[in-house]
């Protein structure tokens, strides 16, 4: 059997163990080890497995990615993102569909402190939804948005997902976080026009705006939440400026959320102090989860390596001459496709040997990639029939919201989605003018 072919059949074998529901960690590196095991013998492939996961693990880029997820873990526990859901009610309380609009930007503000969309859905999903539910949103509406707008948390820095593919890439893990500014931004814009055009379409999806606040009554909100807007700027501004590296501001991110949320606890010491083993342990079984997958890629590029298959495909693309928007186009259907069955971190661990190995000889911007990468995978977090952010919805409202309920009520913000990739893939300026300025 030829190189190609094995790795043709470890990649057919692989799915097949995802299909049956596999740990997708474990279905990467049985499938590795098995794969050199057989191109190289027993030696070559226990020697990867020994060798491997230390160079991975020792890796100085992804230090940053525990530090991102402990400075969301201490906002989270510590309070700091209690008020960001009221303070969007009175700014934005008073637009047709207002209560979802305010959902939708606290979903990016949070989204910028925590690196992670399934915790930004989680927590904004509940303080919005009952809220929404209460006055009488559409139960479509009023989960659909949070589901919808929890993505944002893999776009705007700090983000989890952009440290992964910068390391494996081997791009600037800091013009890759800034690179997710303006779509994320522009995400979250798009989703609020569209909430207001189908709320005045139909007024009965959303109740009437209230009175909009005093001024006074607006500032008050603002400043209970003041420290972590200020949290987010000092990291994105450090990196921006080249003052930090990714690591470097999110290690200072961690520690200033910290001592922000020590210094302004409201309960007792016990209750800190618990908060903040909280926090830590959620980090360290986050990180653990994401690591335990990405070792398993990093088998999986090792096998693949030796097999040939990424340079195979790279020039039978280039034999077909099809051009880069063709190349997009069927990595937009296969994200969409595996999402459909697959997280985030496992999609990206799966594709990534063979993606970049492509984009890399047919000369395609990898942080134009990496944006529409992550935006892809995020995008496969609502589709059905796994849709885990639905689920994360689901999990909150219980017998409230069926689920059909709630796929539907996403469906309006995929379709949203159309449009947003549409014009990330039409100008990429809007994904590379941020970290061309960074030059």
């Amino acid at each position: 059997m030829t190189p190609i072919a094995v790795g043709g059949l470890g990649i057919a074998v692989l799915l097949a163990a995802l299909f049956v529901r596999v740990p997708i960690g474990v279905a990467l590196g049985v499938v590795s080890i098995g794969g050199i095991w057989i191109l190289r013998g027993p030696t070559a492939a226990f020697g990867s497995l020994g060798t491997l996961p230390y160079e991975f693990s020792a890796s100085w880029v992804l230090s940053a990615l525990p530090m991102f997820l402990l400075m969301g873990a201490f906002a989270y526990h510590l309070k700091l993102t209690d008020g960001l859901y009221s303070a969007a009610r009175v700014w934005f309380g008073n637009l047709p569909g207002g209560l979802a609009i305010a959902s939708n930007f606290a979903c990016a503000t949070f989204a910028a402190a925590s690196g992670s969309s399934v915790a930004t859905t989680a927590a904004m999903g509940r303080l919005a939804i009952p809220e929404m539910l209460r006055i009488g949103y559409d139960k479509g509406l009023a989960t659909g948005v949070v589901a919808a707008a929890g993505t944002l948390g893999a776009l705007i820095p700090p983000s989890v997902a952009f440290v992964i593919y910068g390391w494996y890439a081997e791009v600037a893990v800091d013009k890759l976080l800034i690179s997710g500014i303006l779509p994320g931004l522009l995400t979250a814009g798009v989703y609020a026009a569209m909430i207001v055009i189908r709320v005045r379409a139909d007024p009965t999806l959303a109740p009437a705006p209230r009175l909009q606040e005093p001024l006074r009554e607006k500032i008050r909100l603002l400043a209970d939440v003041w420290p972590l807007p200020v949290l987010i700027a000092s990291v994105v501004g450090s990196i921006y400026s080249g003052a930090a590296t990714a690591t470097e501001a999110a290690a200072v991110g961690a520690l200033a959320a910290l001592l922000v949320g020590l210094m302004r606890a409201r309960q007792g010491v016990s209750a800190t102090a618990s908060a903040v083993r909280a926090a830590i342990a959620e980090s360290l079984r986050t990180t653990s989860s994401i690591f335990f997958i990405i070792i398993g890629a990093v088998l999986f590029t090792r096998f693949l390596a030796l097999t040939g298959v990424p340079g195979f495909l790279a020039a039978t693309f280039n034999a077909a001459e099809l051009g880069p928007l063709a190349l997009v186009l069927v990595l937009v259907a296969v994200y969409v496709l595996l999402g459909m069955f697959l997280d985030p971190i496992g999609v990206m661990m799966l594709t990534l040997p063979i993606l970049i190995p492509v984009c890399k000889q047919t000369g395609m911007d990898l942080i134009w990639i990496g944006v529409l990468v992550v935006k892809l995978v995020e995008v496969g977090m609502l589709t059905p029939p796994v849709g885990l952010h639905c689920f994360v919805v689901k999990s909150i409202v219980g017998d409230q919201v069926p689920l059909n309920t709630i796929f539907r009520g996403v469906s309006w913000f995929l379709m949203a989605e159309v449009l947003i990739l549409a014009l990330l893939v039409a100008f990429p300026a809007i994904s590379l003018t941020l970290p061309r300025m960074m030059e």
